[in-house]
């Protein structure tokens, strides 16, 4: 996929997310880093202070248990959004005129359902593979290849 110059590149997971901005031309692009955010999350089972709940059956013995929550994943949806909101407040201020975003699968679901849709007109392109943590030049091969 092509990038046009001046687009900017969101590159996300759960826990990192790189913003790029496209300071070459669309022929030679040359992404350079404007925004890096990480973000430290405990596991599941480090969060949690019980094991899930227990409920029993009005009539009979039977007793079911509860999912536990995943803490964990409720950490990466909110980061998403906090993507998202930076992006909504980086549109709105007239600084990304062309979006790409290449984000794993599952925080891709995540970030559209959160997306502004100012920010969603600007989108060009949605790359769903998991890059984030990878140096710029397999992450550039991997927008190539799509």
């Amino acid at each position: 996929m092509d990038i046009p110059q001046n687009a900017h590149v969101l590159v996300m997971d759960g826990g990192k997310m790189l913003l790029f901005k496209n300071e070459g031309s669309e022929a030679e692009p040359m992404l350079n880093i404007v925004t890096h955010l990480v973000q430290d999350s405990a596991a599941t089972r480090d969060q949690g202070s019980e094991r899930p709940g227990r409920t029993h059956e009005s009539v009979g013995t039977r007793r079911s248990s509860h999912e536990q929550t995943d803490f964990h994943q409720q950490d990466e949806d909110q980061f998403a959004a906090e993507a998202a909101d930076m992006l909504k407040r980086e549109v709105l201020a007239h600084h990304i005129d062309a979006l790409l975003i290449v984000a794993a699968p599952r925080t891709l679901g995540e970030l559209r359902k959160q997306l502004h849709t100012e920010v969603e007109r600007r989108v060009i392109g949605e790359i769903s593979k998991d890059v984030a943590r990878r140096p710029t030049d397999e992450i550039m091969a991997a927008i190539a290849d799509s």
